[in-house]
């Protein structure tokens, strides 16, 4: 079988490695190339020894003319803003990007404008196919521009877009989620230094602060048909590596429905879906059982004396928030089987 060769920018990121985790196992793939300022001249598997015997490339400069005569497929995990403009050199050349910045996720040129500053690349918009599978599976076939969703957004998508796309709630959510501190990045600061981490849970960012909240209200939105879908949103950090729990807060359009007819909707929406699973009635979702997979598990319970539909999703927020859901895109755009180096489970305990 003949690989198709990729390159990763931003490869000395938590998001770089774990693509690198998971691109050395695709069979489709070869890894032809490795950019990132930070780390230029080292061998990767002296960034991240956890690669060692697996992938000793030296990493580079980033030079897209350099680039992308060596890889026909790009993932790009450089920061927001600072994305953008190596993706478009990077798609003038004629190659597939998949970008895990923010930089294209926002089709709206000013509701980009009013939570990043002006768009270096407004051009590139509308061209650019939100990589959320579930919701875009047959824009992203033969896509050139993939904007990798955020991992909030994501497990938030996942566990409200079936309610709303079917009427069961109201287009006004309440959303609480927690996240790994490895969602912040691997650049160490004080708020993510292990002491000031530990033993303790934070809400940062609250009350339409955080800049996930218009790419849920833009998915969410298309869900429901195209009515406006408005969130507070408050995410939290917890002392975990790893993963994303979220719950979001409805209210029902029809108080005479039951708990069934909202587990039913997740069940027909997610039928046949390859990592999407509707827990069992009675199961809750737990970031422990899907850590280090592509997975994401979803439930819903009503309370009915309080007229809430509480929908919930886990997702580890480095595989299907960013590294694995991007790969799973890519599949899907160069038609190949859409879990193809994806298969692990959960890694537990």
């Amino acid at each position: 079988m003949m690989r198709v060769p990729v390159a990763v920018l931003g490869a000395s990121g938590y998001t770089g490695a774990e693509l690198l985790r998971l691109l050395v196992d695709h069979p489709r793939v070869e890894i032809t190339a490795l950019a990132a300022e930070r780390a230029a001249g080292a061998r990767i598997d002296r960034v991240f020894p956890h690669l060692a015997g697996r992938l000793d490339r030296e990493v580079e400069p980033l030079d897209p003319d350099q680039i992308a005569p060596r890889a026909e497929v790009i993932f790009s995990c450089l920061p927001h803003g600072a994305s953008a403009g190596a993706v478009a050199a990077l798609i003038a050349r004629g190659r597939l990007v998949v970008d895990l910045s923010a930089d294209f996720r926002l089709r709206d040129a000013a509701l980009f404008a009013e939570w990043y500053g002006t768009h270096p690349h407004p051009e590139l918009l509308a061209g650019a196919v939100y990589g959320l599978p579930e919701l875009h599976r047959e824009e992203l076939r033969g896509a050139r521009l993939i904007a990798s969703p955020g991992c909030y957004p994501t497990a938030v998508i996942l566990a409200a877009a079936p309610l709303l796309a079917r009427g069961l709630v109201r287009p006004r959510l309440v959303v609480d989620a927690k996240s790994g501190v490895s969602g912040a990045g691997r650049s160490p600061t004080q708020a993510t230094h292990f002491s000031e981490v530990g033993e303790g849970v934070r809400a940062y960012k609250v009350a339409g602060a955080h800049r996930h909240t218009p790419e849920m209200e833009q998915e969410l939105s298309r869900a429901a048909g195209g009515v406006a879908v408005r969130i507070t949103f408050t995410p939290h950090m917890v002392p975990m590596t790893r993963g994303i729990l979220a719950c979001v807060y409805g209210e029902p359009s029809d108080p005479a429905r039951s708990e069934a007819d909202y587990r039913a909707a997740l069940i027909e929406a997610y039928r046949g879906e390859p990592f999407v699973t509707v827990l069992d009635d009675g199961l809750l979702p737990d970031t422990a059982h899907v850590r280090g997979s592509n997975r994401a598990h979803v439930a819903v319970k009503l309370d009915a004396r309080a007229g809430v539909v509480v929908a919930i999703a886990a997702i580890d927020n480095l595989v299907k928030g960013a590294s694995g859901q991007a790969i799973q895109a890519m599949n899907l755009a160069l038609g190949w089987p859409e879990a193809e180096g994806l298969g692990g489970v959960g890694v537990f305990p």
